[in-house]
């Protein structure tokens, strides 16, 4: 890929630090990584779960940003990326040139399928050649896959996560595993799309659901009791918008 205003080549680097790992032993792997890849031609942005509060000031974030602006890249999260009842962290962050890269935005993503926030970063000075074609990807999962996964899964000894105490640790490393097996086993095959499958889904819905994401940002930020109950109603009214679309179509 080429950034059409700079004729940059991208590369995205995806990333996640366990909490449980050595910090000083993550800085030197990001800094060989970095070190082979940077150059004048190439426009690098850094993703991922670094497991470093950026809401707070701290050795390793300190230590963190040092290494990364040898390489002019900074962070562009400043708002919380996981949340439960007893914290507001903001440990899920993008880090990219702003100096090249100068018209994104940034989003958290609610997906309920764990306490952290996706990120969406949306790029306005990339330009990506669209295929005539549109693609769909999907899992093989049939009868032979889903034996080798329950057979992998039953080799595992999973000692770190009986052994350990530590909620997050053993999460962590439950899914660290889970996943691996899981998408070593289903491989994924790409077929071409024959139609729009989501043909009721209206200009005023996609503008209601950024409004709705924005609505939980702003939540988020403020805490206020009565923004959280409009943010509730908004939800519930959109929902039933988007139901009576679908049954109308």
């Amino acid at each position: 890929m080429k950034l059409d205003s700079y004729s940059l080549k991208l590369c995205v680097l995806v990333i996640y630090r366990s909490p449980s790992r050595d910090f000083i032993q993550f800085l030197h792997s990001i800094d060989n990584i970095l070190n082979r890849i940077y150059d004048n031609h190439t426009n690098i942005i850094i993703c991922g779960d670094f497991n470093v509060n950026y809401l707070e000031t701290n050795n390793i974030r300190l230590q963190l940003d040092s290494l990364l602006a040898l390489y002019n890249l900074f962070s562009a999260v400043d708002f919380p990326t996981r949340t439960t009842n007893h914290s507001s962290t903001a440990i899920d962050n993008i880090f990219l040139n702003n100096k090249t890269n100068t018209d994104f935005s940034i989003q958290p993503c609610p997906n309920k399928l764990s306490d952290h926030d996706a990120l969406l970063l949306t790029h306005n000075n990339i330009q990506l050649h669209i295929p005539t074609k549109q693609y769909n990807t999907s899992r093989l999962i049939n009868e032979y896959t889903l034996f080798e996964f329950q057979s992998k899964l039953s080799y595992e000894s999973w000692d770190f996560v009986f052994n350990s105490e530590d909620v997050d640790s053993i999460f962590n490393e439950f899914l660290n595993t889970y996943l691996r097996i899981f998408i070593h086993s289903f491989s994924c095959k790409q077929f071409a799309s024959k139609h729009n499958t989501k043909p009721w889904i209206s200009r005023g819905i996609i503008i209601s659901s950024q409004h709705k994401r924005d609505l939980f940002v702003l939540c988020r930020v403020t805490k206020d009791t009565k923004q959280m109950n409009h943010y509730k109603k908004y939800t519930k009214i959109l929902s039933d918008v988007v139901k009576s679309a679908k049954y109308k179509y």
